[in-house]
């Protein structure tokens, strides 16, 4: 079964009026991963898709989405994979691909309909591309990786790069994942802003007592999101994304724009908050 929901653009002085409901309606996206399901985000937001699959005792096959006028999702597009799951399969392009839990797969452009089975949960990102690069699995120990922050700022992580110019070559996807070391619970602090290029996160490894307070808006206009395990939230251009957890989790950051240089950023200094 596949669903699609499409979300449109807003510019942040109407992000700036609405109520947290509203703001929920076209940032905060929920219910990504339903046994049985392929659920997709179609946002006009550099034409970024966000999904998820849960194949469970069967298998799921995405191949033609109508939201994006090609006879197959693939035809004129690039996919990454996260399993957040247990191991699972994904097949495209002739070939199978085994995925542990925390392996990213990308798919090239014109790879043809995406099979899904396994006991994996599947976080999908699909953004349009302009040539086809080789399909690859990327492991953990193949993803490059740094440690930054320090325990006595509370952001002390790791940050792993699979869809990264210093791994692999890709159109315009950027993805990876950070993970947290020892109570440290606050990402992307300070805020930076990158208006050439969005953004989506997935929060995940989440206790489910848990929360995740994503802090969005333009600087001088914040707002927060709360969020639970295994949801995921669309940033725009001109909007901040940081935020700060109740407990331990890890996020998948994504991005599509006019560039993959995950450096193209300005920083946001902690006096022009408010």
């Amino acid at each position: 079964m596949l669903t699609v929901e499409t979300r449109h653009a807003i510019d942040p002085n109407t992000a700036k009026g609405l109520d947290t409901t509203e703001l929920r309606e076209h940032f905060h996206i929920s219910g990504l991963f339903v046994e049985g399901e392929i659920r997709l985000t179609y946002t006009h937001y550099d034409r970024m898709i966000v999904g998820g699959a849960v194949p469970g005792s069967g298998e799921l096959v995405l191949d033609h989405v109508a939201e994006c006028g090609t006879a197959s999702v693939l035809d004129r597009r690039e996919m990454a994979v996260l399993n957040v799951g247990d191991t699972g399969t994904v097949a495209a392009g002739g070939e199978s691909y085994s995925m542990n839990r925390g392996d990213v797969l990308y798919l090239g452009m014109g790879s043809g309909p995406v099979t899904f089975s396994g006991p994996g949960r599947f976080y999908i990102l699909s953004a349009p591309a302009h040539a086809t690069y080789p399909s690859r699995l990327v492991t953990i120990a193949e993803a490059a990786s740094f440690r930054t922050g320090a325990p006595e700022t509370a952001n002390d992580r790791t940050i792993y790069q699979f869809v990264h110019p210093e791994v692999m070559e890709s159109c315009q996807l950027v993805v990876g994942y950070t993970q947290f070391h020892g109570g440290s619970v606050w990402n992307t602090m300070p805020a930076h802003l990158h208006d050439r290029r969005m953004e989506a996160y997935l929060y995940f490894d989440l206790d489910p007592a848990n929360r995740v307070f994503h802090f969005m808006g333009r600087p001088d206009e914040t707002r927060h999101l709360v969020m639970q395990n295994e949801e995921a939230v669309v940033s725009p251009p001109w909007s901040i994304h940081c935020g700060a957890g109740t407990g331990s989790y890890t996020f998948c950051w994504a991005m599509a724009g006019d560039n993959v240089d995950y450096r193209d950023v300005e920083m946001v200094g902690m006096e022009e908050l408010r």
